[in-house]
């Protein structure tokens, strides 16, 4: 499987995760979901508004925009905001992937960070770092929803293509 093709599948399979988790912490009451579970570690809300931030400023560098903030949490309150900016990151990065040739993956591909550092690295990097960012995140909403006494989802990209895979006849 090339590159090219393996993309889709990686960002499908981050859509899924991500509603995997969204529906676990939609166990949660709204105080849950904004309290922070032990001392030093942030709310679900904040990692859930983190995920979908990520989403927004990558895909908004990738089209070619500098962005210079981040998404305050309290532009995100609830778990349905959140799951709409989610989405929206999602729907971005399906067409940005759609787009996608083997060599503009190949390609270095320059972009300023929030500070204005100019960065440089592969395309097929930064589009790789997108999701395991979000699986680094979705690992610790996992920590979080145990320690409120919600069952975390399986995220695993494992279980995301056993659930792709058609059942033998």
């Amino acid at each position: 499987m090339s590159i090219h093709d393996d993309l889709p599948a990686l960002y499908a399979y981050n859509r899924w995760a991500d509603g995997r988790m969204i529906e676990a912490a939609r166990k949660l009451s709204p105080e849950q979901y904004v309290q922070e579970p032990a001392p030093g570690w942030s709310s679900v809300r904040a990692s859930v508004v983190h995920l979908g931030d990520a989403l927004d400023i990558w895909s908004r560098r990738l089209q070619g925009e500098t962005v210079t903030v981040r998404t305050l949490e309290a532009a995100v309150p609830t778990l349905d905001d959140a799951e709409r900016f989610l989405r929206a990151g999602h729907d971005a990065f399906d067409r940005l992937v759609a787009a996608l040739t083997p060599e503009r993956l190949a390609a270095a591909w320059s972009y300023h960070n929030i500070a204005g550092t100019l960065m440089r690295a592969p395309l097929w990097a930064v589009y790789r770092h997108v999701a395991n960012h979000a699986t680094y995140h979705r690992g610790q909403v996992a920590s979080k929803l145990a320690r409120l006494g919600v069952d975390p989802p399986i995220t695993d990209l494992i279980y995301w293509a056993i659930e792709q895979t058609p059942a033998e006849k």
